[in-house]
């Protein structure tokens, strides 16, 4: 079942929030330097880890998709919401596309299954980041997948308002603003400019193991593939997991659908019902039986 939907619905409060970081209007400097259209060359321009360039490659297959105010998911574009400040972004509803945070939580996960928080600020603060490069420090220190960021005030990562996904060589990947496409730009090392943050290189899956998402709050983990013991523990919201193989248990229903498939989640020694892990598929692809 595909509960693609449920991802932001989940997330509570959190989606008005997210939009607000990239605002219908130039939040981040002059107008971009774009690429003339027909000529765009997205990808990554010096050697980067594989995960890294896999993130950069995910950017790149959106050259194009139009930006929407609070558009966007790690699955794709989606119709974003009306930018309350008017402008280009008053009818971004009718809009399926990207803003600037949705661009690089969407690259992450396509990329590298790399889930970032909502919201620029908070990408900017992420606790998974392996690396962080100061305004400072300029360019130099960075490599293709590291995130770049501007702020009101670019001492405190709390004003972030915009977020791209450096290519190398002073250029960049965004969703800049309403009425523009995802498009390849210089970067703007500009007075908001607040630095970078590396994202790749951190804990890695187990081996044997594919990385889903979860869907729903408080989904129980049980001790085996059924509901008959309590939950060992509760996730408390979309998740990403780790399934090491998965067998058919006690059927579970939901929201009319109906699953008998549970996969086993080794992190936390448990087993989850597929019904709510975000896939298509009820048996999940690539995922051996227990």
């Amino acid at each position: 079942m595909h509960r693609n939907h449920r991802a932001l619905t989940a997330a509570g409060g959190l989606l008005l929030a997210t939009v607000l970081s990239c605002t219908g209007t130039a939040t981040a400097g002059a107008a971009p330097e774009a690429a003339a259209p027909g000529a765009v060359d997205c990808r990554a321009t010096a050697d980067a880890p594989a995960g890294a360039a896999a993130i950069v490659d995910a950017a790149c297959s959106q050259i194009g998709v139009p930006y929407s105010w609070g558009g966007g998911s790690i699955n794709g574009p989606t119709y974003g919401q009306d930018y309350p400040g008017g402008g280009p972004g008053a009818h971004d509803s009718q809009v399926k596309g990207f803003d600037c945070s949705h661009l690089v939580q969407y690259a992450a996960w396509q990329g590298a299954r790399i889930l970032l928080p909502e919201g620029s600020w908070n990408q900017a603060q992420w606790s998974g980041a392996t690396a962080r490069f100061t305004r400072a420090q300029g360019l130099a220190p960075l490599q293709p997948g590291d995130l770049l960021l501007w702020g009101t005030d670019p001492a405190d990562l709390g004003t972030v308002h915009h977020i791209a996904l450096y290519l190398g060589d002073g250029r960049m990947v965004e969703a800049r603003e309403s009425g523009t496409p995802v498009m390849v730009s210089d970067v703007r090392l500009d007075g908001e400019y607040a630095g970078a943050l590396r994202i790749v290189g951190g804990e890695q899956p187990p081996a044997g193991t594919e990385r889903f998402m979860t869907w729903g709050t408080g989904v129980g983990l049980r001790p085996d593939p059924s509901t008959r013991q309590p939950p060992v523990t509760r996730l408390p919201g979309p998740t990403a997991v780790d399934v090491l193989c998965q067998a058919h248990g006690e059927p579970v229903r939901a929201e009319g659908h109906s699953n008998d498939a549970w996969s086993y989640l080794p992190r936390y020694e448990a087993w989850i019902s597929n019904i709510y892990i975000d896939d298509p598929a009820a048996w999940l692809p690539g995922v051996r039986e227990c």
